[in-house]
């Protein structure tokens, strides 16, 4: 079992995993993840894939490079974009071992920092998040009006 940077041979499998994070039209997984591998603009700047030993795909990360998160005085801060463990494979240290190879990914980059976030009632994801060592900074709702 391992953590490595995923490829454009990957593509396939992150759809499905993303797409079970994510449930939305696959294609818009497909073009977004195409671009990534590409070097086209994308919203990704890595992503980790997590393997058994059989090189099945159990969970991923997508990080992202924001220039603000909350929480952090830095004004550029590693984000973790998406996070996902397949059900079957949860509470047996792959989450865990994804955000350890984040955290490696973002140190070698110098930085000292690594942010998140989750919806408040994925009470699962809050849970996982502290079990990893992240700390809650603030709660908020957001709000968007038709003009």
């Amino acid at each position: 079992m391992s953590v490595r940077l995923a490829s454009s041979h990957d593509i396939d499998a992150l759809v499905v995993l993303r797409s079970a994070l994510w449930p939305d039209d696959q294609s818009s997984h497909r073009s977004e993840l195409s671009k990534h591998f590409t070097g086209e603009h994308s919203h990704i700047d890595q992503v980790l894939l997590y393997e058994n030993d059989e090189g099945e795909p159990l969970g991923f990360v997508e990080l992202r490079v924001r220039n603000y998160a909350e929480g952090s005085e830095e004004h550029a801060v590693p984000f973790l974009e998406g996070w996902y463990v397949s059900p079957d494979h949860r509470r047996q240290g792959v989450g865990r071992a994804l955000i350890k190879a984040s955290e490696e990914w973002a140190r070698a980059r110098g930085f000292d920092e690594l942010a998140s976030n989750s919806l408040l009632e994925n009470t699962a994801s809050l849970a996982a998040h502290e079990a990893v060592g992240f700390e809650e900074m603030e709660r908020t709702v957001n709000y968007l009006k038709d003009l």
